[in-house]
């Protein structure tokens, strides 16, 4: 696959999101820190949260819903507000261990207290989520129910061969087991025009397992009404019709 079209095409496969009957819910905060995601959490037993930065609203409205979150950043020495039941480690998340990395098979293998529950993935981790999603076990990929992915360089995905194949080498792994159910851009990092459309630089995808999702149709509007911008004194960017149904 070469052919600029044909990524178009791919990646807009991916991103296009489908109507489910279950109800989508906002959790976290109104702005940066919150996200949409199926209301479909019971028997959830953990949510494992790499790059919360100074945002932990999320793992806060979990905790709310009796679902723990470990979360994960070097780049802080903890979550901005106390969690109830959480677990901070202060390392980096990636593809494989390191001195300050921690792959997401060796986290969940240090943690996991119920091994054959399902789990929820909250992912923001500038860029590193293609190889890292591209390292994950099949098997334990296959635990997580709902994911929430912070996609970066998407102009460079569509523009550069290296990106492009560090995007699908974590895609081709996702498309088989999981939907996407909501798709939101970050008006706080801007587009850029490739070939005429102008492409966000990152967007919010919300990922179901397929066993647990009922496609209903294609999504053919967004921004979803439970949306926030990021930035709110910045205009919304608008989804690239190629990514709607």
């Amino acid at each position: 696959m070469s052919a600029a079209s044909d990524k178009f095409d791919y990646i807009a496969g991916f991103l296009r999101p489908k109507s489910i009957t279950t109800p989508l819910i906002r959790v976290g905060a109104f702005g940066d820190g919150g996200y949409l995601v199926p209301n479909d959490f019971e028997g959830i037993a953990a949510c494992y949260s790499p790059g919360i930065s100074r945002q932990s609203t999320f793992e806060l409205d979990l905790a709310k819903h009796g679902i723990p979150s470990f979360m994960a950043d070097a780049s802080i020495d903890g979550p901005a507000i106390d969690i109830p039941g959480g677990c901070f480690i202060k390392k980096f998340v990636g593809p494989e261990d390191n001195e300050d990395r921690l792959s997401i098979a060796s986290w969940v293998a240090q943690t996991d207290t119920a091994p054959n529950a399902d789990l929820l993935l909250q992912m923001d981790i500038e860029g590193d989520e293609y190889a890292t999603i591209a390292a994950i076990p099949t098997d334990l990929l296959k635990r997580f129910r709902i994911i929430v992915l912070e996609l970066h360089r998407l102009p460079s995905v569509l523009c550069k061969e290296p990106f492009f194949n560090r995007a699908r080498a974590a895609i081709d792994k996702m498309l088989p087991l999981f939907e996407t159910v909501h798709l939101h851009t970050n008006n706080a990092s801007g587009t850029v025009d490739v070939n005429g459309v102008d492409i966000p630089r990152v967007v919010e995808v919300t990922l179901l397992r397929k066993d647990r999702a009922t496609v209903s149709g294609p999504v053919t509007q967004l921004p979803h009404p439970l949306d926030c911008k990021h930035k709110a004194g910045q205009p919304d960017i608008p989804v690239p019709a190629a990514w709607l149904g």
